[in-house]
């Protein structure tokens, strides 16, 4: 999974970048208001991390942009700001969960999971499919109650394809979410991901749809 952050204190969006990465997700920053909206409008995104006192452009006007612009990844507001006015404001402008400063590196991790479910339409933090699971909250997979030892990208390309369960998902679309901006984005590599987590957790999980990219079924539900 994909993220943006938006923040322009240099030591807690490195603090931010480093935590998420260490818990698995792929991440950009971008530290002001203009760099922010434009990779927000370009780039694909499963959750943002924007706080309100931006320079360049506010957080808010980013924020009424994006909506504006019928961009619905899913936003967290972070702001220095704890008066019920700003949440207010930043709630009315779109954003759909509000974080204070200070606060918890957990508390965000577990906000910002909780928005990625929803917006995939999962209510739970443990993602089934068939005997494989996988908790969002520790990064363990189990087959069959056996935990099984993924790389850090099999682990984002199969936790991308529980979100999206039972949908036909492209290459693009998992090269878009499963890297960062920075990174050598190889295509190839996905198909040698894809062979490796069938390998470790059953040749039927992930089908391939010629022509369209991979879907993940559950076999219980056939």
């Amino acid at each position: 999974m994909r993220l943006l952050i938006v923040e322009d204190e240099p030591t807690l969006a490195r603090q931010l970048r480093e935590t998420l990465e260490g818990a698995g997700y792929a991440v950009d920053v971008a530290n002001d208001g203009e760099e922010g909206h434009f990779l927000g409008s370009s780039e694909s995104y499963d959750a943002i991390v924007l706080d309100l006192g931006l320079p360049e452009m506010d957080g808010l006007t980013v924020l009424d942009k994006w909506r504006k612009a019928d961009i619905a990844i899913p936003v967290l507001v972070l702001t220095a700001r704890d008066s019920w006015s700003d949440k207010v404001a930043g709630l009315d402008a779109g954003a759909d969960d509000y974080l204070a400063k200070p606060f918890q590196m957990e508390e965000l991790i577990a906000r910002l999971r909780a928005l990625i479910r929803r917006s995939t339409g999962n209510a739970s933090s443990e993602l089934e499919a068939g005997d494989v699971r996988l908790d969002m909250r520790s990064g363990r997979v189990t087959l069959n109650g056996t935990p099984v030892r993924l790389t850090a990208q099999e682990y984002k390309l199969l936790a991308y394809l529980m979100h999206h369960k039972g949908k036909v998902v492209s290459r693009t679309e998992l090269i878009e979410h499963i890297y960062d901006q920075d990174f050598d984005r190889d295509s190839n590599t996905i198909e040698v991901f894809i062979t490796r987590i069938r390998k470790k957790l059953g040749a039927d999980l992930i089908q391939t749809i010629r022509g369209l990219g991979y879907s993940l079924d559950d076999p219980q539900a056939a």
